[in-house]
């Protein structure tokens, strides 16, 4: 090698080192790295562990999970994944892997992380339910509010998932039942109406709190009332229970009821028609009957709140929660006598709404319901089947 070569040589590879620590030096010193990494840590990753773990609970992955570790095909076969996509089932479930919230085991996935532990457990549904409408519904309001109104784009019933939301709402069980243990004649014949049933839970409740009570239990959507009424076969209460799709502005009946009940759903009613619906309420109890509306009000210091109140905002139906001096108000001016909200937590923004019907009959004007979308054609379809038997 000549002295030129070698000199070249040297110089390349003191150069190199040099350069590459220069690089280096300049990237670290760039001022977007540590907000990168500030993001990722406190804010990225977990928003991506969150979505897997609702994801993995909403599919029903962590339950089985939990029962024993499963390999891909057996996955792949409860989840009914064809063959040709169950790859990209393997890919899903690797992701869930490096997030921390699976492990594998033997070509066996399994649970990992307490997080994914405990909403394994069937008593956490709800949590996991919650989980997963924050982030299939909530999250998405705030993503594009903006770009809606550009487009003037609405959220509609169907952008919502009511089994999710049905299942979201038992978080809140411990407090509606707390209200109705309160309302409810535990020992005369009662004859219940139940408005937006869910999963038909606090049906039964009250039913095995009160083994002579009867109920109609009616959900504006079809697939909620279905599952409602699978569950009342599989709890032995289909005798005792009707369940059907249906909304209280149109239901054609007696007033026959002595509880009508409504929990957590006033907001899927505009503010401008819920006096008119809560007419609608009294109109079906029998005299003396009495109404218990269960709903987290607008308080102040509630994020959770204020994005679903934001939601309801983008929405072509409904309204914001109510505040609590407002919805007394609307139950006084609706024609209920001794009107109570309480409180059933101090501190909490949840309250029981009660509220008496003196029998006084109640009257619509054409302009009224008019404001509730209520025709008698569309009153006389729903009518069918009818709640006689009750």
């Amino acid at each position: 090698m000549d002295l030129l070569s070698l000199a070249r040589t040297v110089k390349h590879r003191v150069e190199a080192p040099l350069t590459e620590a220069l690089s280096l030096a300049r990237i670290a010193a760039d001022p977007r790295n540590p907000v990168l990494l500030t993001l990722s840590t406190a804010l990225v990753n977990p928003l991506y562990r969150a979505a897997f773990l609702a994801s993995a609970a909403g599919s029903g992955v962590l339950g089985c999970l939990a029962v024993r570790p499963c390999d891909l095909e057996s996955l792949a076969e409860y989840l009914e994944v064809p063959q040709e996509d169950r790859p990209r089932l393997r890919a899903w479930l690797d992701t869930g892997v490096r997030l921390g919230e699976l492990g594998t085991r033997e070509g066996c996935y399994r649970l990992r992380s307490p997080a994914a532990r405990l909403l394994a457990l069937p008593g956490n549904d709800a949590v996991a339910a919650t989980l997963e409408e924050i982030l299939r519904f909530h999250v998405p309001v705030l993503l594009d509010a903006p770009r809606m109104l550009t487009t003037g784009r609405r959220y509609s019933l169907a952008d919502q998932d009511g089994t999710v939301i049905a299942r979201s709402s038992l978080a809140l069980r411990a407090m509606v039942e707390a209200a109705l243990d309160r309302t409810l004649d535990r020992e005369g014949p009662v004859r219940l109406l139940e408005v937006g049933c869910g999963t038909g839970a606090y049906v039964r409740h009250a039913a095995e709190a009160n083994p002579r009570l009867t109920a109609l239990a009616v959900d504006l959507q079809e697939d909620v009332a279905a599952r409602a009424a699978d569950n009342m076969a599989a709890w032995g209460l289909a005798d005792r229970v009707e369940t059907r799709q249906g909304d209280l502005r149109t239901l054609d009946l007696q007033p026959q009821f002595d509880l009508v009940t409504l929990h957590n759903n006033i907001y899927y009613f505009p503010e401008e028609e819920r006096v008119q619906a809560l007419r609608r309420a009294r109109a079906l109890l029998a005299p003396g009957g009495r109404l218990l509306l269960t709903t987290s009000c607008r308080e102040g210091g509630n994020a959770g709140l204020d994005v679903l109140n934001l939601w309801f905002t983008y929405a072509d139906f409904g309204g914001p929660l109510p505040r609590a001096e407002e919805l007394t108000a609307q139950l006084e001016e609706a024609g209920f006598t001794d009107v109570r909200a309480t409180r059933l937590v101090p501190g909490q923004p949840f309250r029981a709404f009660t509220g008496t019907s003196d029998g006084t009959p109640v009257t619509d004007t054409p302009e009224t319901e008019a404001a509730a979308g209520i025709s008698r054609t569309t009153a006389a379809r729903a009518a069918a089947p009818s709640a006689q038997s009750l």
